[in-house]
C-alpha cells in the first residue's frame, strides 16, 4: 500500500473512526482502525466494537492499494501530533507501516486485517431522509432522558418512529419522557425501532449539524445504518417493545403558566449552587396570583426567588428534581414555555402549541423539604 493524504483529512478521519474503538475488548483486533485503499483511488478506515461500525472516507491519492490493521491510540495519537501538511504511508508486504510528513518519520507495525469483522450489510429498502441540523436538534433534544441503567435495556435507547410524514422521537428514564416531533419532507411507510443512546451521541458528535446537507438512514429488523458526508455508521437496535407512552400523557390540567424560559433557567440555576452532589434536594415552587416563588434549603443554606408569570387556574405547590427542569429547559430554543400542571402528585407537562415537543417531568415529594 502506497497513500498520500494531507493531515487534517486523516486526522478527521481518525476522530471518526475512533468512535468505534472499544476501551475494553477481548478480541485485540477491536482495538485497531483499518486502513483501506482501493483501486479507485478510496482511502477509508474502519473500525467496529461489535455494537456500533464506522466507516469513513479520507481524500487522498492512492499509489498502491492494501489494507492494514492499525493500533488505534497509537495511530490516533501519532497523527494528532504530525506536522500540518501531506502525510505519505507506505506498508508492505509484512505489514511494517512507514509513516513520514515533513522531517518527522514513523516505523510501525501492522497487522493483517483478515480477522476484522466486516461491518454488517443493511437493506436500504426501509429508509428516510432529513437534514443533518433537525437530526443533530433532535439527538440533543432527547437523549439527556435516556436510562444508564443497562439492567433495562430498553430505557437506554431512543424510539424513532414514523409514521407517514411524521417522525417522532422519544426517550424516558423512568423519572421523565422527553418527545421531540419533526416532518419529513415525504411520507414513509410507518416503522418504530429502538436505537441505542451511545449510536446517537456519537452519530452526534460526527453530524455538521448542516441544514443544506442530508444524513440518508436505513434500517432492517435488527440494524440501523446512517449514511453522511462520507461516512457509514452501522448500529445494533435494541430489540424489545417500547412503553406505550400515549398512555402516560395527558391535556388534563389544572394550572397552566407561561414563564420567560431564561428567567426560570437562570433562577434554577443559581438555587443547584446550595446543593452537593451527594444531596437530592428539591427545589419547590409555589405558583399563585401570577406570580412564582422558587424556593430550595439544604445543608449549605436557602435560596428564594420570584418569577413573574402568566397563570390559569388553580394555586399549586409542587417539587421537582431541579436538575430535570433544567435539562428540558436548555435544549428549548422558545423565548417562553408553558407549564401545565395537575395536582402536587401528578406529572408537570412543558409543551409549545403545536406539541412539537413535550417534556413529561415526575414530581417529588416536599412534604420534609417544605
Amino acid at each position: 500500500m502506497k497513500i498520500i493524504c494531507s493531515k487534517s483529512d486523516l486526522s478527521t478521519g481518525v476522530n471518526i473512526a475512533l468512535k468505534a474503538v472499544p476501551v475494553r475488548t477481548t478480541m485485540p483486533i477491536l482495538e485497531c482502525i483499518i486502513l483501506k485503499a482501493t483501486p479507485n483511488h478510496e482511502i477509508r478506515l474502519i473500525a467496529n466494537d461489535m455494537e456500533i461500525g464506522i466507516e469513513t472516507v479520507v481524500k487522498g491519492m492512492v499509489m498502491e492499494s492494501g489494507t492494514v490493521a492499525l493500533d488505534a491510540k497509537v495511530f490516533s495519537d501519532m497523527v494528532r501530533k504530525l506536522p500540518d501538511n501531506d502525510v505519505n504511508i507506505e506498508v508492505d508486504e509484512s505489514y511494517r507501516v512507514s509513516i513520514t510528513c515533513e522531517k518527522a518519520h514513523f516505523n510501525l507495525l501492522g497487522r493483517s486485517a483478515e480477522e476484522f469483522p466486516g461491518l454488517p450489510a443493511v437493506e436500504r429498502e426501509r429508509q428516510i431522509v432529513l437534514s443533518q441540523l433537525t437530526l443533530k436538534d433532535l439527538i440533543r433534544q432527547t437523549v439527556f432522558s435516556i436510562s444508564d441503567n443497562e439492567s433495562n435495556r430498553v430505557m437506554t435507547g431512543e424510539l424513532f418512529e414514523i409514521n407517514g410524514d411524521g417522525l417522532r422521537v422519544v426517550s424516558l428514564d423512568g423519572h421523565r419522557i422527553s418527545i421531540r416531533r419533526t416532518q419529513l419532507k415525504e411520507e414513509y411507510p410507518n416503522s418504530r425501532v429502538i436505537v441505542p443512546g451511545k449510536t446517537l451521541i456519537e452519530i452526534s458528535k460526527i453530524l455538521s449539524g448542516e441544514a443544506d446537507s442530508d444524513v440518508v438512514i436505513s434500517f432492517t429488523g435488527k440494524h440501523i445504518l446512517f449514511e453522511m458526508d462520507g461516512t457509514l455508521v452501522v448500529s445494533r437496535l435494541i430489540e424489545g417493545d417500547y412503553y406505550k407512552i400515549d398512555q402516560m400523557l395527558s391535556s388534563d390540567y389544572e394550572t397552566k403558566l407561561t414563564v420567560n424560559k431564561r428567567d426560570l433557567l437562570n433562577c434554577i440555576d443559581r438555587a443547584t449552587l446550595l446543593i452537593r452532589e451527594s444531596e437530592k434536594k428539591p427545589i419547590i415552587l409555589t405558583i399563585q396570583e401570577g406570580q412564582m416563588e422558587l424556593k430550595i434549603n439544604t445543608m449549605i443554606g436557602s435560596m428564594k426567588e420570584d418569577l413573574d408569570i402568566e397563570m390559569e387556574g388553580r394555586d399549586i405547590m409542587i417539587g421537582f428534581n431541579p436538575k430535570f427542569l433544567m435539562d428540558a429547559l436548555r435544549v428549548i430554543d422558545d423565548e417562553t414555555v408553558t407549564l401545565y400542571l395537575f395536582n402536587p402528585k401528578a406529572p408537570c407537562f412543558i409543551k409549545d402549541a403545536e406539541e412539537s415537543y413535550i417534556y413529561l417531568i415526575l414530581p417529588v415529594n416536599i412534604s420534609a423539604a417544605v
